[in-house]
C-alpha cells in the first residue's frame, strides 16, 4: 500500500462534465471540479461560496412570469425594470421605486403623459395628454391608469406575458428602445425619478412642410417653360427637415433679362428656416434657404445633388414591426420584421428616428438593405462590436464598409462569418467578444474577431460542462463586470449558471447555483461600486406559489457579522432584540440565522417572525444555502507509469488552505463529512473567528475508486477554498 500527497492549486477550471473525467491530459483537468454548486470560482483560482439573495419585493402578479431589464442612466443612477404583463415597475438599491401622494385632480387642467393625480381616494397615471373635463369620462376613455394602492410606482405597458422574453432592447442616455415583432417599436423615457413615459416611436418627419407655395412670375414676355417648386421646413435643431410640400407651378421664361419667380408660403410652427427646390429633368434640386416666407428665383440653377428628403414608411403595421434593435456609428438600427425577416434599416447618421433619404442617395442618408442568405431566417440580434454583427437562427453575419471608413448606403458589405445560429435570448458583450445562446442544443457560444481568420470566429463555451446545458435551454442572460467578471444565465432547469470569464487569460469556469425555488430571469446593474445581480425567483411560500424579485448581496464584508449568506433574506440592524419580524414573505419556512456573526439554530417563521435564544443587534434571516465543492477523480502519476486508475483509494487527511472562512465540512463524500474544529482562544459566547490559514482535517477512512474530496458549507458563513492538499493511500 502506497501513500502519496496531491495538491490542487486552483479551481479556475470550474465544474467539468463527467464525460471528461478520463481526460487527464486536458489542460483544465487539474484545475477542474466534479461539482461546483453554489460556489463561485474566482479568476485567481480560489472558490468561494456565493453570497445570498436579499428579498426586494414580490412581483405585481405572482401568477404570471415577469422579466428583468437593466437601465443605466449613469454610473450612480441605475434601475432594474420589472417588465410584467401590462406594466413596468422599477427597482434600485435593493428597493422598489415608490411615489409620493400626488395632488388632487382638477378640472380644466392640461395634463401631460406621466402626470400623477389623486381622485376619490385612488391615484392615477396620465396615459394620454389632454385637458381634463369630467374625470369619470376621461377615465373610461383610457386617459388615466390606476396606480397601486401601496404607492409602488408603475406605468402601463402593452406587452403580454407570453411576449416578455422576446422583447429586445437597447439604451441610449435616458431612452430605452423596445422592439417585438407583434408590437410597434417604443421608447421608454426617464424624465425624472418618478416620471417615466412609454411612447410609440414616430418615424415620420418631426416637422411638417408648408402648404403648397404661391408662385408669382414677373418680367416674363412669353411663356416658354413651366417651373415647378416645392418647399421644406427645417426644424429648430437645424437638422430635421420635413418632406416636400405639395408642388406648385407657373409658366414663364427665366432666361429673359429681369424675369423672376417669387415663391411664397405660410409659416410653420417651430421652423428655423425653409429650403426651396426647383424641378429640372423631373428631379427637384435645391435653389436656396431662408428664414423668411418667400424667395425670389432669378433663374437659379438647381443643385440636383441635394433633393428634398423622402421618408420611408416603415414599422407602421402588424407584420412590419422589427424584432431586433441596436446602435452603430451614430445610427439606430432595426431588423427582422415578419414580412421582411432579413432586412435591416439604419436611421440617418446622427439621428434617432429619421428614415429619410434623397435622390441621389447621400452618405448620411438612411440605410435599408436585405441580407442575401441561403435560408430565409429572421435577423434576431444586431450587435455592435468593432463591426456590426447580425445573428440569425442559422448564421452569424458581419456588416462592414467597402472603400470607406464608415458604413454608408453605397459602401455597405455583408459577409457570413459562421453557420451556427443564435436563439432569441439577448446576447451580452464581454470586452470585445460576444456571448450568445445557440439556436439549438442549449449551449452558449462566444464570437470574437480573429486576425488569422480575417473575420469573426465562434466557439462553444460549454464544451467542458455540457451536462449543465444538454437537454435544457438558456432563458435569460446578464453580465457582471465587478467584483468578478461573470456571465450569468438562467437555465430551463431552474438553475442559475455562472461563467467566470476572462477571455484574455483563457479563463472560462462554469458553476451552478440553486435555491429553494426556480430562477426565471436575471439582470445586472452597477450599484455602490459593484455590479448587482437581480433575479426573479419562483418559490412556494406557505403553500402558495409566489414570484420574488431578489438581489444578490455583495460578498465583501469587514466584520463577520455583516456576511450575508442566506437566500430570500432580510437583515435586522439596530438595538439588541430577540424577536425579528417583517418576515411574512418567508411564512412557514425553516430559515438560517446569523446573529452578530454567530450561527443561530434554525427557526420556522411563524406569523412573519422568529424568536432568538439571545438578543442580537445584526441579524440575517433567510433560506439556507447548501454549497458543495467536489474534486475530480484523482489522477496522479505513479512509478509504474500509471495514473492511479484501477486502484482503490483512501483519503486519510486533507489540508485546506482557506481565506476568511468558517463552518467547514470535508469528507470523501456528501454522506461522510467531518467538521473542521475552529474554536481556539475565542471567549465563550462569541463566534469562532474566521480562519485564513492551512487547516488539517482527519477524515473518516473510506475506500473508493475515485479518491475525490467533498467540501460543504451549509451554515450562513463564508468559505473560500484557496488550495487543497490530500494524503491518499493507494490499494493494489
Amino acid at each position: 500500500m502506497a501513500n502519496t500527497r496531491t495538491l490542487q492549486r486552483s479551481f479556475a477550471g470550474g465544474e467539468v462534465t463527467p464525460e471528461l473525467f478520463g481526460r487527464i491530459d486536458d489542460t483544465k483537468y487539474q484545475a477542474g471540479l466534479a461539482l461546483c454548486r453554489n460556489f463561485i470560482t474566482k479568476p485567481q483560482g480560489p472558490a468561494e461560496n456565493r453570497a445570498g439573495f436579499a428579498f426586494v419585493r414580490e412581483v405585481k402578479d405572482s401568477t404570471k412570469r415577469v422579466r428583468l431589464i437593466p437601465f443605466t442612466y449613469s454610473i450612480d443612477q441605475t434601475m432594474v425594470i420589472e417588465l410584467g404583463d401590462g406594466c413596468f415597475r422599477f427597482h434600485t438599491g435593493g428597493a422598489t421605486l415608490s411615489y409620493s401622494t400626488p395632488s388632487a385632480w382638477v378640472t380644466s387642467t392640461a395634463y401631460a403623459i406621466g402626470d400623477l393625480v389623486a381622485e376619490s381616494g385612488a391615484n392615477y397615471y396620465c396615459v394620454e395628454a389632454h385637458t381634463s373635463g369630467t374625470f369619470a369620462t376621461d377615465l373610461s376613455a383610457g386617459k388615466w391608469y390606476s396606480m397601486p394602492a401601496d404607492m409602488v410606482y408603475e406605468i402601463p405597458s402593452p406587452y403580454a406575458e407570453a411576449d416578455l422574453f422576446d422583447v429586445h432592447y437597447v439604451q441610449s442616455a435616458d431612452v430605452l428602445t423596445l422592439v417585438h415583432p407583434n408590437y410597434a417599436p417604443r421608447e421608454l423615457r426617464r424624465l425624472g425619478a418618478t416620471n417615466w413615459q412609454l411612447a410609440t416611436i414616430n418615424f415620420a418627419a418631426a416637422v411638417t412642410p408648408p402648404a403648397a407655395p404661391t408662385l408669382v412670375a414677373a418680367g416674363h414676355t412669353a411663356v416658354k417653360y413651366t417651373y415647378h417648386y416645392v418647399v421644406t421646413t427645417v426644424g429648430a435643431d437645424g437638422v430635421e427637415e420635413s418632406a416636400a410640400s405639395a408642388s406648385s407651378n407657373v409658366g414663364g421664361n427665366l432666361f429673359e433679362t429681369g424675369a423672376t419667380v417669387t415663391i411664397s408660403w405660410g409659416a410653420v410652427a417651430g421652423a428655423a428656416r425653409y429650403n426651396v427646390y426647383k424641378m429640372q429633368g423631373g428631379v427637384y434640386g435645391y435653389i436656396g434657404r431662408t428664414s423668411d416666407l418667400s424667395l425670389v428665383d432669378a433663374n437659379i440653377a438647381p443643385d440636383l445633388s441635394k433633393t428634398p428628403p423622402i421618408y420611408d414608411t416603415v414599422f407602421n403595421a402588424t407584420g412590419d414591426y422589427p424584432a431586433a434593435v441596436s446602435y452603430f456609428e451614430q445610427r439606430r438600427c432595426f431588423a427582422g420584421t415578419t414580412n421582411k425577416p432579413q432586412n435591416i434599416w439604419m436611421t440617418r447618421s446622427g439621428t434617432e428616428s429619421n428614415m429619410s433619404y434623397g435622390l441621389p442617395v447621400k452618405d448620411d442618408d438612411r440605410i435599408a438593405f436585405r441580407v442575401a442568405a441561403r435560408e430565409a431566417n429572421a435577423i434576431r440580434h444586431i450587435v455592435p462590436l468593432t463591426q456590426l454583427l447580425l445573428l440569425t437562427a442559422e448564421a452569424e453575419w458581419r456588416v462592414s464598409s467597402i472603400n470607406s471608413d464608415a458604413i454608408t448606403p453605397t459602401t455597405i458589405s455583408v459577409r457570413p462569418q459562421s453557420y451556427v445560429g443564435a436563439s432569441n435570448v439577448q446576447p451580452v458583450i464581454v470586452n470585445n467578444s460576444l456571448i450568445y445562446a445557440a439556436s439549438r442544443g442549449g449551449h452558449a457560444r462566444e464570437l470574437g474577431y480573429n486576425w488569422q481568420a480575417g473575420g469573426f470566429i465562434t466557439g462553444d463555451l460549454t464544451l467542458r460542462s455540457a451536462h449543465l446545458f444538454d437537454g435544457f435551454d438558456i432563458l435569460d442572460m446578464a453580465y457582471a463586470k465587478a467584483p468578478q467578471p461573470i456571465v450569468w444565465m438562467v437555465s430551463s432547469s431552474g438553475k442559475l449558471l455562472g461563467l467566470t470569464y476572462v477571455p484574455e487569460q483563457q479563463i472560462g469556469a462554469w458553476h451552478q447555483h440553486d435555491t429553494d425555488g426556480v430562477f426565471e430571469s436575471c439582470a445586472v446593474v452597477a450599484e455602490d461600486g459593484y455590479d448587482a445581480l437581480y433575479c426573479v425567483i419562483s418559490r412556494t411560500i406557505d403553500g402558495q406559489s409566489v414570484r420574488y424579485v431578489e438581489r444578490m448581496a455583495p460578498r465583501s464584508f469587514t466584520d463577520q457579522a455583516d456576511a450575508f449568506i442566506v437566500d430570500c433574506g432580510l437583515t435586522y440592524s439596530g438595538a439588541p432584540a430577540d424577536e425579528i419580524s417583517g418576515l411574512d414573505h418567508l411564512e412557514g419556512k425553516t430559515v438560517n440565522i446569523l446573529a452578530d456573526g454567530a450561527v443561530h439554530p434554525q427557526r420556522v417563521v411563524t406569523s412573519g417572525a422568529v424568536t432568538l435564544d439571545i438578543e442580537a443587534s445584526t441579524v440575517h434571516v433567510g433560506l439556507p444555502i447548501e454549497a458543495d465543492l467536489q474534486t475530480l477523480p484523482l489522477a496522479v502519476q505513479l512509478q509504474d507509469g500509471s495514473f492511479g486508475q484501477g486502484r482503490v483509494k483512501n483519503i486519510n487527511k486533507v489540508w485546506l488552505r482557506v481565506f476568511r472562512s468558517s463552518g467547514i465540512f470535508v469528507g470523501p463524500s456528501a454522506d461522510e463529512l467531518t467538521e473542521a474544529k475552529q474554536r481556539t482562544t475565542e471567549n465563550y459566547g462569541t463566534p469562532p473567528a474566521l480562519k485564513s490559514e492551512e487547516i488539517p482535517i482527519m477524515l473518516t477512512p473510506s475506500w473508493a475508486d475515485g479518491g475525490q474530496i467533498f467540501v460543504r458549507q451549509y451554515d450562513p458563513l463564508p468559505l473560500t477554498v484557496v488550495s487543497l492538499t490530500a494524503e491518499v493511500s493507494l490499494g493494489g
